[in-house]
């Protein structure tokens, strides 16, 4: 039954000329950016501060702080579940390439930046809402972010995969807003200081069930941890130019994205709850449009249920029940 899932991977390039495909979750943080007539700029902006932030990390032999440019490609992985040609569009991500303009190279970065998924959608904004409705309490459903995440580790694991990425993605996320973050002794030169949370959030959870685990770092001119989803060594298996693109790139989003925290004029100290009300923050020369990409999500996850869920459940089932 696992040869029936296919995966075909495309890609295109995210510059300021990117104009959003059809079938591209509009959702999609940088997506959103790419659409009104404030499009081009936004783009222009938005990669102006991720190339700022890589350089300002990769400071050593870079006396003028332009030796490297960032360059993002959008990952789009449609799968096939019964060998039909039929597809679903399963999951979307970044992946980044660094230009070294001193050597004239051009570095593989990392892969899964933004990562964005139907399913989780689904997950989310359906079955979970649906599950808490009317209820007093607020509960999780059995077997929640089973499917989804075994659907991950099927693909990372696949040959499209491997043929296509030559290392495992890292996933960086916001922190919660609900949890505090306790900064410990830890240091590393390129991820910054280590912050450890006092509880699992929802979130985390989540992605253990896509084979990740987790760790906290807020980096040099940060002000606020980034959570960083990963298989394997995360200080190890990476590059410092790796890391730097993964960390500049997901840190210009969310100053874009959660401005109150990752733009606050008060970096976090040993103790740190984030605060989406923090009014003490500054904003960026980028529009975008949280109310209306939470409004989105919940017809994505609708989408996801009529077009993936529901046709395929049975099949589905048998799957989840039988992968390990």
């Amino acid at each position: 039954m696992n040869k029936d899932f296919t995966f075909t991977i495309k890609s295109i390039c995210l510059d300021e000329n990117y104009h959003p495909s059809n079938n591209t979750r509009i959702t999609t943080n940088f997506a959103n950016l790419a659409r009104g007539s404030y499009r081009q700029a936004n783009l222009r902006n938005a990669l102006k501060m991720i190339d700022n932030s890589f350089n300002a990390l990769a400071n050593w032999d870079n006396p003028k702080g332009d030796r490297y440019s960032v360059e993002l490609e959008i990952i789009s992985v449609d799968m096939d579940i019964e060998g039909s040609g039929k597809t679903f569009p399963s999951i979307e991500i970044l992946k980044t390439n660094i230009v070294d303009h001193q050597t004239n190279q051009r570095i593989e970065g990392i892969v899964g930046n933004n990562f964005s998924s139907y399913v989780r959608d689904y997950d989310f904004s359906v079955l979970l809402q649906a599950h808490n409705k009317d209820q007093p309490n607020f509960s999780i459903p059995d077997n929640f972010g089973d499917l989804h995440g075994k659907l991950f580790q099927y693909f990372v694991n696949s040959d499209a995969y491997k043929q296509n990425f030559n290392k495992m993605p890292v996933i960086c996320l916001s922190v919660s807003d609900n949890k505090t973050y306790h900064r410990t002794e830890n240091q590393h030169p390129v991820l910054g200081v280590e912050y450890q949370p006092n509880e699992s959030s929802l979130t985390e959870q989540y992605f253990k069930k896509m084979g990740l685990q987790v760790r906290y770092f807020m980096p040099p001119n940060s002000v606020a941890p980034l959570a960083f989803h990963f298989f394997g060594d995360l200080l190890n298996d990476y590059t410092n130019l790796e890391l730097i693109s993964t960390i500049s790139t997901m840190g210009t989003f969310q100053k874009i994205y959660r401005p109150e925290i990752y733009n606050a004029n008060a970096a976090a100290g040993k103790s740190y709850q984030p605060n989406l009300k923090n009014q003490d923050h500054s904003l960026t020369q980028i529009v975008y449009d949280r109310e209306e990409r939470s409004q989105l999500a919940n017809e994505q996850g609708k989408f996801a249920e009529k077009h993936f869920i529901k046709p395929y459940q049975t099949v589905l089932e048998q799957w989840s029940a039988n992968y390990v």
